[in-house]
């Protein structure tokens, strides 16, 4: 099979209910030189079942398969290391992928070599539809990182293989669980690489409202940690360390709030951007 432009990769874990609407979303794209990684993190349900007969019906799909869930970050680094295309896309199992989103990613790469990688703007649903929506930055500056970190929907990148491997891949440590995707910012951003979001929503991220339930303390400890990291990775000014502060004091207080609270807070942040 001749090489792909681009590799999409993919970890997939008991997301059974959700993976073929996400497989489907890729399959309709407008562009169609891909190739697709798919690594099943120990799954414990049919997740592996649905991957395979995908693989199956397109010869495009490659899959994999942990003997245990190893986590997010070494399982995308297992793809990565069997990617052959020039791009490399993000993609997660319980998503959706619009139509054009690959074929304008490409686009952006292509016509603008200065940039390392480019996201796009992210709308979220639930079983009622579409509900919310990030917004971006069109060219993110380390600057940002202060307070906007992570400024790249980590599912919807596209990102230069060349870069993506000159920097290692994912970080593996245990205190990068869950926020892998930041430091992969700040690890390119540290080698003098540079990125672009894209303003259009091309990519819609699964989103119950109830976002609590999904970030755990740890979590929450590790998302502080990433950033004291990563200033220093990115040599940002001492006094901008209160940004850190800052940063725990919100990460303490989102876990301590009341979760309908949270939930109310997490709605009206994004709901009221919501496409009408």
């Amino acid at each position: 099979m001749a090489m792909a432009r681009v590799s999409i990769i993919m970890g997939a874990y008991n997301c059974t209910a959700t993976l073929p609407e996400a497989l489907d979303s890729l399959l309709g794209q407008t562009f169609q030189d891909w190739e697709l990684l798919l690594c099943d993190d120990g799954s414990t349900d049919g997740t592996l079942a649905v991957a395979e007969e995908y693989a199956r019906r397109d010869a495009r799909v490659r899959v994999l398969r942990n003997g245990e869930n190893l986590g997010l970050n070494r399982t995308l680094n297992r793809c990565l290391a069997g990617a052959r295309g020039e791009y490399v896309a993000r993609m997660d199992g319980d998503d959706v992928s619009l139509p054009e989103r690959l074929e304008k990613e490409v686009a952006f790469l292509d016509a603008h070599p200065e940039f390392a990688l480019v996201s796009t703007a992210m709308a979220m649903f639930d079983e009622g539809g579409v509900w919310g929506e990030k917004q971006v930055i069109p060219e993110p500056q380390i600057d940002d990182f202060c307070l906007h970190t992570p400024f790249f929907v980590h599912a919807a990148a596209m990102i230069r293989r060349e870069a993506f491997c000159s920097v290692g891949g994912y970080s593996e440590s245990k205190w990068l669980l869950r926020v892998e995707d930041c430091h992969l910012w700040f690890k390119l951003y540290a080698r003098g690489f540079r990125g672009a979001n894209l303003p259009e929503v091309l990519y819609l991220a699964r989103d119950d409202r109830f976002a609590r339930r999904r970030r755990s303390m740890r979590a929450r400890v590790n998302g502080v940690y990433v950033m004291a990291v990563g200033f220093r990775m990115v040599r940002m000014p001492w006094p901008k360390y209160i940004y850190v502060l800052r940063c725990a004091a919100l990460e303490m207080g989102k876990a301590l709030v009341p979760s309908f609270l949270y939930d109310l807070a997490h709605k009206r942040r994004y709901g009221k951007e919501a496409p009408r």
